[in-house]
């Protein structure tokens, strides 16, 4: 029987349909007059990711953002304003992978495109 946060916390992910981190999630979570812990976020959201209920999209070593919508795509992330949004698999493609070490099959291919606002500073740093 789930747990009457872990029903809340499904609801606040599946709802919005967003790419939530944690924090934003526990957050959105504790905006009403119940209380859950970090403890219970995290807990639940690595439930799901193991049950394939959310994908997990890693920008970079410390940000990590759970996404709901499971069928395949791949995803810009604003290092400006932290903002992901998807880009549709098709939209991508690859003329080939590197061969599997042996045993191995493949689970998948996830994209990241690092997107910056276009200024005059961003043009000469590049």
């Amino acid at each position: 029987m789930p747990t009457r946060q872990r029903v809340r916390i499904a609801q606040v992910l599946f709802e919005r349909c967003e790419h939530l981190s944690a924090d934003q999630l526990l957050a959105a979570v504790n905006n009403g007059s119940s209380r859950t812990s970090k403890a219970t976020v995290y807990n639940t959201l690595n439930l799901f990711a193991r049950k394939r209920l959310v994908r997990e999209v890693l920008v970079d070593p410390d940000r990590v953002f759970y996404d709901p919508n499971t069928r395949p795509h791949h995803h810009f992330y604003n290092v400006d304003t932290g903002e992901i949004t998807d880009i549709p698999a098709e939209h991508i493609a690859f003329t080939e992978l590197p061969a599997l070490p042996q045993g191995m099959v493949r689970d998948g291919v996830d994209v990241v495109v690092r997107i910056r606002s276009g200024g005059t500073n961003a043009a000469a740093s590049e």
